[in-house]
Order: structure tokens, then sequence, then C-alpha cells
């Protein structure tokens, strides 16, 4: 006996949602998708996706509509904003956002709507690319309601390796800000590492398999590393500006519980100049180039 698959809505179809797409799209799920830009439609209608005109179109024809935009405003007018995810949604309806947003403000946009249509939200970021998105193995951290996590997680199971329900609305959220300090600092870091690898002459290809098992070895020194060594950064995996809106989104996180965080500083003005030289769509890892470029 076969088990219905939930209808899937997702909008949001930048590197990582359609890597995510799809994923879904190849587990069999039913997938009806919208994006801002609609050139990125048809490559997934091509897959086996549905095209809808807007977010409210999405909603009414998905059980469980799934959202990765870039920050807090693009979420609020996909659910609040003229034909907007609220629009079509009622009680028996689940959103996961994916998003990288602000935790305070998805507490009150999830209160909004429940409050406003009985539709409930879960909020879902993930770490891990657009290889790992389309593998299933991301790492999702979830904030919401015990009921609703069981009702995603078949779901989550095709998209992550793991996935952990971390508290109420906004602890996912709050975890990803962390993860985020980390991610950030780390990449400033290993640039820093194969910087001084490269100047003092030794073999900065071997240092991944020279640490391996050692209080330095991390899932960065080996996915993150070998790629800033072999300075492969087309296409990119992930945006420099995207990873800068982090920083600072944990910076005033951070500012807001009145902490001082000197490494998270330092990272955040490294990707800031970076950034504002014009690197914004350069892939995250290049990074290193503001140290040492290629040649």
């Amino acid at each position: 006996m076969t088990v219905e698959k939930a209808r899937i809505g997702f909008i949001g179809l930048g590197i990582m949602g359609t890597a995510m797409t799809l994923r879904l799209l190849e587990q069999g799920w039913p997938v009806t998708v919208w994006n801002l830009e609609p050139e990125r439609v048809q490559p997934l209608v091509a897959s086996g996706a549905v095209s809808a005109p807007s977010p409210a179109a999405v909603t009414a024809a998905s059980d469980i509509v799934i959202m990765c935009v870039l920050h807090t405003d693009a979420v609020r007018s996909c659910v609040f904003g003229a034909q907007g995810i609220a629009d079509a949604a009622t009680a028996g309806k689940l959103l996961i956002d994916h998003s990288t947003i602000d935790p305070a403000a998805t507490c009150s946009m999830a209160q909004q709507l429940h409050g406003e249509t009985g539709m409930r939200w879960v909020d879902a970021p993930v770490s891990g690319g657009p290889l790992q998105s389309r593998a299933g193995t991301l790492t999702v951290m979830a904030g919401g309601e015990v009921a609703d996590i069981e009702a995603i997680r078949a779901v989550m199971a095709d998209l992550a390796a793991n996935f952990t329900h971390i508290g109420p609305s906004g602890a996912g959220q709050t975890a990803k800000m962390i993860n985020q300090l980390i991610v950030g600092s780390g990449y400033v870091v290993l640039a820093e590492a194969l910087t001084l690898a490269e100047a003092a002459g030794i073999n900065a290809q071997a240092l991944p398999q020279c640490l391996a098992g050692g209080h330095a070895d991390s899932s960065l020194l080996k996915q993150l590393y070998p790629q800033m060594q072999a300075r492969a950064f087309e296409p990119p995996r992930s945006y420099a500006r995207q990873l800068l809106k982090d920083l600072k989104a944990v910076k005033d996180y951070a500012h807001e519980l009145q902490l001082s965080l000197p490494m998270l500083e330092a990272a955040t003005r490294r990707y800031t100049d970076y950034v504002e030289q014009g690197n914004g769509m350069a892939d995250t890892a290049s990074i290193v180039n503001s140290y040492r470029p290629a040649g």
C-alpha cells in the first residue's frame, strides 16, 4: 500500500531553492513553484514542477508551503503582501521557512499568520549548500510546535540528513544565527590558514589530510578548504553578499542581547570590504582572494 505524499509548494528558487525543489521532485513529491524572477521557474517546470502565478496560488494548491528567500522583508512580503501566502492560508496548511531571518520577526509573523488564518509556521533554516540539497543531506534546525514538526518529518527526511527540533518558534532561527557565526568566522579563518600555508611554501593541498582527526579537523576543512585552495569559484555555490547579510543579522542579534563578539566583528568587516569592492555575487569561499589572489 502506498501513502499519498502531501502537496508541496515552494517559494524562492535561488541556488538553494532550486536544488531543494529538484530533490523533492526526484523523490516523488508533487511541487508547485513561484519565484519573483520568473525565468528561474521554467527549468523546474521542465523537471516536473507546476508553475503558479503568486504565493497565494502556491498556497491554495499545497498542503505544505516551503519558503527559501533572501531576508526578513522578503519573507514578510511573500506571506503578507499582495497575493501572499496569507491570502490562501487555512488551518489545515503548514508553512516551512528555510530562509535565514531575524528570530523575533519569525515569532511575530508566525503568531500573526496563525492568528489571522490558522496556518502554522515552522522556522527551519538550513546549513549546507546546493550539493547537499541535491543529495538530501542538509542540516535543518527547526523551531515550532511538536505536532507541526512531526507533520513535516517525512518531507524533511528527503531533504536533510540531520533534522533537529531545537525548540519553540524562533529557536530554529536562533540556532542558524549561531551556525552562521561559526561558519562566517570559519570561512575567514580558513582563508587565513590557506594564505599562511601558501606563503610559507608548504604543501597547502595536503593540509586537510595532515590535520585530519585532530582538533583543527572539521567539515569546513574537508569540504571548503580544497575549494579555496583550487580557487574553484565558478559557478558560485553561495554568494558573498548573502553571508554578509547573515553576519550582519547575527551582529544585530548579539547587540540586542548586549553581547560583544570580536570574532564576529572581524569576519563581518572582512566580508563588508570584499562585497563593497564589487564581489557581492562572488562565491562565498572566494574571500581568500582578498588575502592572496590566485597567481
